[in-house]
């Protein structure tokens, strides 16, 4: 069985940063990784290439065995069409720090959106799975409230539910805290924690050390574009084998 996700060589640069510079990483079904390292060391590129949102310069990325974003035939890479990349693009469910949730839209049709338009779903058979969803992030109650009837907490929950109910083999999570006031962080992460639970193969890029620690099958430090240290959390937080990764948890505390 293919890998959910397999990233070889891959190298992303701006302009003339190269911001990633050979990633390889491979996750299996139910993994749950989450990236962590300094501002700058890469991590939200790097979800934001596999969710083809950037283009990249080098390497593969491939999701359950099939090359995403690229056609590489006779030694010369091209970029796929649009439409096909878009549908690639819903292997993958990704949310990120802003909430990104239509402010004309209740909660629930925000929801059932994606699953009417591009998953072709009828009517009744999104709101039936939007509710599901709906009621797995606590927001059941509250799906006929607009966003700005919401709190940041509240509007996370939506928006997780919106990508989860799309059903993606993948779901990349990028700082999803991180736009929220402390006392909302909780909420959030439990909707998380209870997905990885539940075998959810997720990526994740985060600064909540201790939730990294307890969610993670793996846990990846990014340093200036490299995978610097990989490895199961009680190894990465509790015997990290380089200077840059205990000084980078020191300044995490």
């Amino acid at each position: 069985m293919s890998p959910v996700l397999k990233i070889s060589g891959l190298h992303k640069s701006f302009g003339d940063l190269e911001v990633l510079k050979g990633i390889d990483l491979d996750m299996e079904k139910g993994d749950v990784v989450s990236l962590i390292g300094s501002s700058g060391s890469g991590k939200t590129t790097l979800l934001r290439c596999v969710n083809m949102l950037e283009d990249f310069e080098g390497g593969t990325i491939e999701i359950s065995g099939k090359q995403i974003g690229y056609l590489t035939e006779n030694g010369q890479r091209r970029r796929l069409p649009e439409r096909e990349i878009a549908r690639q693009r819903a292997m993958t469910g990704m949310a990120f720090q802003q909430f990104n949730l239509f402010p004309h839209m209740t909660a629930l049709k925000n929801v059932t959106l994606g699953l009417i338009k591009t998953k072709k779903f009828s009517r009744d058979e999104a709101i039936s799975i939007a509710e599901t969803w709906l009621e797995r992030v606590g927001m059941r109650e509250r799906k006929d409230h607009y966003p700005g009837q919401l709190s940041g907490g509240q509007q996370q929950r939506v928006a997780i539910a919106r990508a989860i109910a799309m059903n993606p083999e993948l779901m990349l999570f990028d700082e999803v805290t991180s736009a929220l006031d402390p006392e909302l962080v909780k909420e959030v992460l439990a909707v998380v924690r209870d997905l990885a639970s539940d075998g959810m193969t997720m990526l994740l890029v985060t600064h909540e050390m201790r939730f990294a620690r307890d969610v993670s099958t793996k846990v990846v430090f990014m340093h200036h574009g490299r995978i610097h240290e990989q490895g199961p959390p009680e190894q990465i937080f509790g015997a990290p084998q380089s200077d840059r990764l205990v000084a980078f948890l020191a300044d995490s505390d």
